[in-house]
């Protein structure tokens, strides 16, 4: 029976059995969907995972293949539903999949930055710009990858914001997860104070930092990186593992001022002077 027929007599006793037996298949495929979604999405992950460790990918890699293919079998589940339901009406889809071809046609025209963004997703993957937990820089965003899609890429910056990117604004990626980061501390002590004096202070707080296993080279006091207003600026550089370069820095700095203050010198502070005229 099919109500869209033309001609159809709507009869309130055969439509009722109508919507009920519609009803009921449509209920039936949203069931077994639910059930099947989460099961595919398990199935890849867990095939995705075993895949990563045979082959000996990224963490990173890892996620970003699993989050993308799941990402597909999604948009590829609701597509199917999405037909059997119309089936399950009784909607002939043929000449809906016919007509597809001419209103994607038109639609085409203005889905210029969908294609674009498909393209480009692609090219971020085969060339693996980025991938998910890496601390990126693009589009105007700074923060870590969750997902890499084939559409979105999804940032979440420091203040906890997740950003959706379009693939086609991703510009002039400066990926910062690539390789060791660089810990960098600079930190005065006053004009009076002795250079070399400090200088053996602070190493020998470097000296400590050395078995940190956050560091994988240094850190080594540099020498004085420049004279400012108030202060002798003494540099420390050190090369850490990916992504400990704040923790490091915040240790680093704390150990530092406590040592040049138990040792008694100096760290300077901005000072103002206020000069007062009285009349004779």
């Amino acid at each position: 029976m099919n109500l869209f027929e033309e001609g159809f007599d709507f009869n309130p006793t055969v439509l009722v059995e109508w919507l009920i037996t519609a009803g009921l298949k449509i209920l039936v495929i949203l069931i077994a969907f639910a059930i099947i979604g989460p099961l595919g999405k398990k199935a890849i992950s867990a095939a995705l995972t075993k895949m990563g460790k045979q082959r000996k990918l990224s963490e990173g890699r890892t996620k970003t293949l699993e989050k993308l293919s799941v990402n597909i079998f999604s948009y590829a589940l609701i597509f199917i539903a999405i037909i059997m339901i119309l089936g399950a009406i009784n909607i002939n889809i043929g000449p809906l999949l016919a007509g597809a071809g001419i209103i994607g046609l038109a639609i085409g025209f203005g889905a210029q930055g969908l294609v674009s963004d498909i393209v480009t997703g692609f090219f971020i993957l085969l060339e693996r710009q980025v991938e998910v937990d890496d601390y990126v820089t693009t589009a105007g965003y700074d923060g870590i990858v969750e997902e890499v899609g084939i559409r979105t890429t999804k940032i979440r910056s420091f203040d906890g914001t997740l950003n959706y990117v379009p693939n086609r604004y991703i510009e002039g990626v400066s990926n910062h997860s690539r390789g060791n980061m660089q810990a960098l501390v600079d930190i005065g002590i006053a004009y009076d104070e002795n250079i070399d004096e400090a200088m053996v202070v602070l190493k020998g707080v470097a000296d400590q930092f050395r078995t940190d296993p956050r560091f994988v080279e240094g850190p080594d006091v540099l020498g004085v990186q420049s004279l400012g207003e108030s202060d002798v600026v003494i540099r420390i550089l050190g090369k850490t593992k990916n992504m400990e370069q704040w923790g490091v820095e915040r240790d680093l700095r704390k150990a530092l001022k406590e040592a040049l203050e138990k040792a008694g010198i100096e760290i300077p502070y901005p000072h103002q002077v206020f000069v007062s005229k009285t009349g004779e």
